[in-house]
């Protein structure tokens, strides 16, 4: 997760998606999507500019052709806005199905987000659930004195059966400073401690800061299913994983011409151990890297994948799908 956006604007409703259209056609306005206005998304401010300063494209790329065989996306944030017009969750779970995408693990960062994936799993059989506080989350809360309050929260939350995993939650050194690491990594544990408890799966957040990561994996009582949400390591960590059996989870920042790493990291990755996932609306795959990202745009991600390995489509999509249900159950 990269951080809160959100989108303003409006077109009339009702338009399927199919290969080659863009999604403008199906998008409503808030409070009209078929999920309900207190499903509708939620954010900050849209993000006009990229990292760079540069003006981004907020048009949704057109849909891809469809996947010959259905993967979920098991990461993303329906909540977050982006773009020049408010998508509703029912209407973007129509936009995935329509090209290959049967479902999605909505992933909370904070306590409201967690509130609003467990809502939506509940409401729609194509949604799952995660719940955490993000590791740049907790020492906001701790230094409001609510991260008790609000790890309390997401173990309540964890126990209902629509949710299939705790998280995000892990160490980000890239936007947290050393003065909260502390924080971080104590939330880290303790969200470690609710998955075990629960039964449920863990999915990392790790931006710079593999060896603590793998250090903490190590020294505690682990959950069966261990997933590095938006791989971001090298072929060392990936060999790491597979010793272990967790997880890697790539988003489409393997697709990006100078994510050669990443690339190498996929090479190595056991494939019973792949998965899948946009961490929409972020990390937008090529070739629209930098417009607004949905699930409906998996199979891009998907085929690239499968073109540097050399698998057929239809095979690797496969094998990501027995991945992804082996560590969520099914939909």
């Amino acid at each position: 997760m990269g951080g809160n956006q959100t989108a303003g604007g409006s077109v009339a409703a009702g338009v399927a998606v199919v290969p080659g259209s863009t999604p403008h056609a199906y998008v409503r306005p808030p409070g009209s999507g078929a999920g309900g206005e207190d499903l509708e998304p939620g954010g900050a401010a849209r993000r006009d500019r990229d990292d760079s300063g540069r003006r981004r494209r907020l048009e949704y790329p057109a849909a891809p052709e469809p996947l010959p065989y259905p993967v979920p996306d098991n990461h993303t944030h329906l909540d977050f806005r982006d773009g020049l017009v408010a998508v509703s969750v029912a209407d973007a779970l129509d936009a995935a199905n329509a090209v290959g995408v049967p479902g999605v693990v909505q992933v909370g960062c904070d306590v409201e987000s967690s509130r609003f994936a467990v809502k939506a799993a509940a409401a729609d059989p194509r949604v799952l659930a995660a719940v955490a506080i993000h590791p740049n989350d907790a020492p906001r809360y701790a230094a409001r004195g609510a991260l008790e309050d609000a790890l309390a929260e997401i173990d309540r939350l964890a126990a209902h059966p629509r949710v299939r995993a705790v998280g995000e939650t892990g160490l980000d050194y890239f936007r947290t400073g050393e003065e909260g690491r502390p924080v971080q990594r104590e939330s880290f544990r303790r969200h470690i401690d609710i998955a075990v408890r629960r039964g449920r799966a863990l999915q990392i957040h790790d931006r710079d800061a593999h060896a603590d990561i793998v250090e903490v994996l190590r020294s505690e009582r682990l959950p069966e299913k261990v997933v590095f949400h938006c791989f971001s390591g090298d072929a060392e960590l990936a060999r790491i994983c597979n010793e272990h059996g967790w997880y890697l989870s790539f988003s489409g920042t393997v697709t990006f011409k100078n994510a050669t790493s990443l690339r190498e990291a996929l090479e190595v990755a056991d494939p019973e151990l792949v998965l899948v996932e946009t961490d929409a609306p972020f990390l937008t795959p090529e070739p629209f890297r930098g417009r607004p990202n949905a699930s409906y745009l998996i199979p891009h991600t998907v085929r690239s994948m499968a073109a540097h390995l050399g698998r057929d489509v239809e095979e690797w999509c496969r094998q990501l799908a027995a991945n992804t249900e082996a560590v969520y159950g099914t939909f």
